[in-house]
């Protein structure tokens, strides 16, 4: 038991000077203690066994440095020194710890980093305020329909059913199906009355419906055309009502000066059912005007006349025959046979998408001339003639810069 021999461990390496000075003391306390050479040699042997055993090996040789070099920065020794490196090289990691980005800028802002952001709120009084109001106008305008508390004209026009029922019913045609492309708009006067002629084609009269929906929704004071109609119109059941509704009224000079002094926008189509049914190979050429009546009702009204022209109508309905056999029968102006109709029934009766564009001219004053010149008919025939021609050549130029039928 006195022969043994005092072997240091790696853990008494790692513990610096404290614990070597401490080993060397307790040596030097069996040197003495062992009183003479065998103590001596006992002391000595465990010198060399230690210096021995202290070298590292070289595995873990930077990991023993890198630790002793930790230990003497806190100054101290042992399990503190250990202990107050590791708390050290902690505290670096989470000082270099990336700082997320919605955190840096909560603390930018002054704000909690650990308070959740809250959701925006909607805010009150939108779309079901919107639906709200909507359908209390809805309501109120049944109720006053049931009651019969609504205004109409001597002509029979119901302003408030057609811009609440019949343009939105007309709304999704105009901008969606033939997607109506209106230009000179600003010619219509802002107050007062006109009358705007226009080419008639399609087979069927949407021009003319489509035309009042672009007055309606794209003149700046949101004015209201009011159509002259052929008799055919009123004396078809429900399309009667409707075309009163509508505030069209008869192809008459009385009725047509009678709403232009009023100061209403009138629109007429002067080659009547010339214009609208003729064959598909005379498209785009305009009919004869007639005798010129609604120069005479312009100049006795004292108003501008707006020009007119309309492209895209033409190939809604191409028109390539007419049975003039079954427009006898069933007393129509003609019958047209298309591509489609009536061969695939009442799928035949939809119209081709084409894309339209309407343009209003510019307008021909009428305000010079005295009011006894509505007699003479050599002026008549001049300013007709000048109408005409400016329709057909503003056709002319819109047929040329159109792209496709369809687009």
């Amino acid at each position: 038991m006195a022969d043994a021999k005092v072997i240091p461990f790696d853990d008494d390496r790692a513990r610096g000077g404290g614990t070597g000075a401490a080993a060397e003391g307790s040596g030097g306390a069996g040197t003495g203690s062992g009183g003479g050479t065998g103590g001596g040699r006992r002391g000595g042997a465990s010198r060399v066994v230690r210096q021995k055993t202290a070298a590292p090996k070289p595995k873990k040789a930077a990991r023993d440095s890198a630790v002793r070099r930790s230990a003497r920065g806190e100054g101290g020794a042992g399990t503190t020194g250990r202990g107050a490196g590791a708390r050290q090289q902690s505290a670096a990691r989470k000082a270099v710890r990336p700082v997320p980005e919605a955190r840096r800028e909560q603390q930018t802002s002054g704000s909690s980093a650990s308070a959740p952001r809250s959701p925006r709120r909607p805010e009150s009084g939108g779309d079901g305020g919107g639906l709200d109001r909507r359908l209390a106008e809805g309501l109120a305008f049944l109720r006053r329909r049931i009651t019969g508390e609504y205004e109409v004209d001597e002509f029979g026009y119901d302003e408030e059913l057609t811009d609440q029922v019949l343009m939105t019913v007309l709304r999704p045609l105009y901008e969606k199906y033939f997607r109506v492309e209106v230009k000179g708009i600003e010619n219509i006067p802002s107050e007062g009355g006109a009358l705007v002629v226009a080419n008639h084609s399609g087979t069927l009269p949407l021009d003319g419906l489509m035309m009042q929906v672009a007055v309606h929704d794209r003149h700046p004071a949101g004015r209201h055309l009011r159509l002259l109609a052929a008799d055919l119109v009123f004396v078809l059941p429900v399309v009667n009502e409707l075309a009163r509704k509508a505030g069209h009224t008869l192809a008459c000079a009385d009725d047509a000066e009678r709403l232009l002094r009023r100061g209403e926008v009138v629109g007429v189509m002067p080659e009547g059912f010339k214009g609208i049914g003729k064959p598909f190979g005379d498209r785009y050429r305009l009919q004869r005007f007639g005798r010129g009546g609604f120069v005479s009702t312009a100049l006795r009204a004292g108003v501008p006349i707006v020009p007119c022209s309309i492209v895209g109508a033409e190939e809604i309905y191409p028109m390539i025959g007419n049975s003039k056999t079954l427009a006898r029968l069933l007393g129509l102006p003609y019958f047209p046979i298309t591509p489609t109709f009536p061969w695939l029934g009442p799928m035949g009766a939809v119209p081709l998408p084409t894309k339209w564009t309407i343009q209003f001219g510019e307008p021909i004053e009428t305000g010079g001339h005295p009011p006894e010149a509505a007699e003479d008919p050599m002026l008549m025939f001049n300013l007709t003639d000048q109408v005409r021609e400016q329709i057909q050549h503003t056709l002319y130029k819109l047929l040329v810069q159109r792209r496709s039928v369809f687009f």
